[in-house]
């Protein structure tokens, strides 16, 4: 019961954030605006509830940290077993929503950690904006090439990977094989030896680049 209040806790505010949104008759321009999408972990458990090896995940945290710096952050707990690719159509919705209201696609970015970043590289490629941000943190394997082929980035792509981490290592060989244009493309390697765990938790390690990338420094000084 608990967790059910908090998914509708959440969902109620990514809600009426939409809802505020589509009352303003022209927005800010200078607003810039995060879908951010967590882990599978999230998915299977209760927030209270830590990983055996990587420790609670910060979730709550890394939205107020995006929020502190006066991003509108679009963000949910989904259901277990979510599809990634439906989940991804249905961003790509809301997205176009806001592209339509007038708001920049340099001004919108999509981050996703893990099973998020999967979300996240769907939303590239279904929504085929090169102007759109994305920062894919822990979320390219090798594999990935031969397993998922019908991703393909586009957009203002960061990715972040970890260097203990197997799961998450440089998708270079994903930007190689894209069929869709890629205005900016930039990797960052962590050294924080916390393996795929470095995502569970707000590290400034990922946020801040992933902030920068977000207001449009894609030198990432």
């Amino acid at each position: 019961m608990k967790f059910q209040k908090l998914f509708f806790s959440f969902s109620l505010t990514v809600l009426l954030s939409f809802i505020a949104f589509s009352q303003e008759k022209t927005p800010n321009e200078d607003q810039r605006y995060i879908f951010f999408f967590h882990n599978k972990f999230i998915e299977e458990n209760d927030l209270n509830v830590a990983h055996p090896e990587y420790g609670k995940a910060e979730y709550n945290e890394i939205l107020a940290s995006f929020r502190k710096d006066n991003f509108i952050v679009f963000s949910e707990i989904r259901k277990k077993n979510t599809n990634a690719y439906d989940y991804a159509e249905r961003i790509v919705k809301q997205i176009k929503k806001l592209l339509k209201k007038g708001v920049s696609p340099n001004k919108i970015t999509v981050i996703g950690t893990s099973k998020g970043g999967y979300i996240a590289q769907y939303v590239s490629t279904l929504l085929a904006n090169p102007d759109v941000n994305f920062v894919f943190i822990g979320c390219f394997r090798d594999v990935d090439i031969e397993e998922i082929p019908d991703i393909n980035f586009c957009g203002n792509i960061l990715t972040i990977y970890e260097k203990s981490d197997i799961y998450g290592v440089s998708a270079i060989k994903r930007k190689e094989t894209s069929k869709l244009k890629v205005n900016q493309f930039k990797e960052i390697e962590l050294n924080t030896n916390l393996k795929h765990g470095f995502l569970y938790k707000a590290l400034d390690e990922w946020i801040v680049p992933a902030k920068k990338w977000a207001n449009g420094n894609y030198t990432l000084n």
